[in-house]
């Protein structure tokens, strides 16, 4: 992605430079200029992505520059350029917004990969902006939200299916959202004014989900001391949601075949047949075919269920939702806990992005509701989420997509793993001293310093570590 960039030195040899640097080796705009002043009012009038400025000059020296800056527009990302001798400078303007220092004189490939992490910081900074106002815009699903195509296509046949009378069944793996489909097909059926009832067929003893879901009369068994109306009566008219129908028992499944084919059943102990205006609706996460081949679940029952199928897929299959549903699960919960969080960091986006979600989109749900409870700023951060590293980025484990990247890429982002975990474990055997950890890594304070910046890593997360390993936090 293409953005502007505005360069800010005294010394027109270095301008001359850096406007080479960034004109033949990057597709960004540049323009340069020799006086702070100047770059102020630049700033005023125009839109840029990236500032990088010299510390010392006349007139306005760096650090006043970037305070300028920053009171003008605060998401303006300012990277300062010093002299190797003025670092501790060069820390303070860190300290007071820059988001990256580079030390004179510095190497070609510095300063593009400098350039080229700050726009893509900027362009994920851009994209949440836009996700916060993207909430509410969607296919008025409630909480069943997406953009990705899979999820265009589900909402077009919810649509679609929704005010016809067809049986559904919903399959997909635990979490990826089966119950907010079918709550979907619900509201936007012609029973949207009756009630939508649930019944989890894991959830209730055998002996007992007969009797939940058909009543019982007077006297059928010992307890039953009265009439009891089961759920399939409760539902008559609207919609019966059957969740985990794979755990139904073979007796049970029998008895729902009839009443999916005549709309009949009979209550448990009673003699006469009643009469069921029902939308039904299954849902489960087993693989039924798999099931039927076993001798666990009727094939008659699997096509009277399975008239209409949702294939929902996992969240590894439509990872370009997970910023859309981490902005909609930070609104829930930040209203919840009463919290005023509007951000989610790009750093913390980032790594939301490269997770395997095995518990799909309710554990991306418990993972944003951990960070609001835990998050102490206006924004969440990486250190808030408590992620598990061993989960994610095991040592020696590939990530999933690794083999759809080019070689390149693929390296980068291994050396980029490698960086998070060796020096997170670096940190946490010296308690967060870098003079300490630089030293038993054989490497500059310096240097440690700019690998902890890049990997979004700093030392007041390794103060008061809980003495549990097995809860780790995610640094930034």
């Amino acid at each position: 992605m293409k953005g502007a960039i505005l360069v800010v030195d005294d010394e027109r040899d270095m301008l001359l430079l850096l406007e080479r640097i960034i004109t033949e080796d990057t597709a960004h705009k540049v323009e340069t200029t020799a006086d702070p002043l100047d770059a102020l009012e630049k700033v005023k009038t125009g839109v840029y992505d990236m500032v990088i400025s010299d510390l010392k000059m006349p007139k306005m020296d760096g650090i006043r520059l970037l305070e300028s800056i920053k009171a003008l527009d605060p998401t303006l990302s300012v990277v300062v350029m010093t002299a190797f001798g003025t670092i501790e400078t060069a820390v303070e303007a860190t300290r007071k917004g820059a988001c990256d220092y580079i030390t004179k004189p510095f190497r070609r490939e510095r300063i593009l990969v400098t350039i080229e992490n700050v726009m893509s910081f900027q362009s994920v900074t851009r994209e949440n902006r836009a996700l916060r106002e993207a909430l509410g815009k969607q296919n008025g699903f409630a909480s069943l939200l997406g953009a990705t195509p899979v999820m265009r296509d589900i909402f077009s046949r919810i649509r679609q299916v929704a005010p016809t009378q067809g049986t559904v069944l919903i399959t997909g793996p635990s979490g990826t959202g089966k119950e907010l489909v079918a709550k979907a097909l619900h509201a936007y059926s012609r029973q949207k004014d009756s009630r939508f009832i649930t019944i989890n067929c894991t959830a209730i003893p055998e002996n007992v989900l007969e009797s939940e879901l058909f009543g019982h009369v007077k006297g059928a068994f010992t307890g039953a001391w009265k009439d009891k109306r089961g759920l399939v009566e409760e539902a008559h008219g609207g919609t019966l949601f059957l969740d985990e129908i794979g755990d139904l028992s073979p007796i049970l499944q029998t008895k729902l075949l009839r009443l999916l084919q005549e709309g009949e059943y009979r209550p448990v102990g009673g003699n006469a047949t009643r009469k069921a205006d029902i939308r039904f609706i299954a849902a489960t996460n087993r693989v039924l075919k798999q099931e039927i081949a076993r001798g666990r679940f009727r094939e008659d029952l699997y096509y009277r269920l399975n008239v209409i199928n949702f294939q929902l897929p996992s969240l590894a299959e439509r990872r370009g939702d997970i910023p859309l549903l981490s902005y909609h699960f930070l609104k829930k919960y930040t209203g919840i806990n009463g919290k005023q969080i509007g951000e989610i960091c790009p750093l913390a986006m980032q790594r939301l992005m490269t997770l395997d979600y095995p518990g799909n989109v309710r554990e991306l749900e418990n993972i944003i509701e951990r960070g609001v409870i835990f998050c102490r700023a206006e924004s969440l951060m990486i250190k808030d989420l408590f992620l598990d590293r061993e989960r994610s980025e095991a040592p020696g484990a590939f990530p999933p997509t690794l083999n759809q990247l080019s070689f390149k890429d693929a390296r980068d982002q291994m050396i980029s793993i490698f960086h998070r975990q060796y020096i997170d474990r670096l940190l946490r055997d010296n308690d967060g001293n870098v003079s300490r950890a630089a030293q038993k890594a054989g490497i500059q304070r310096q240097y440690l310093h700019r690998l902890m910046k890049e990997s979004g890593i700093v030392t007041d997360d390794y103060k008061d570590l809980p003495d549990d390993e097995t809860v780790r936090a995610d640094r930034d």
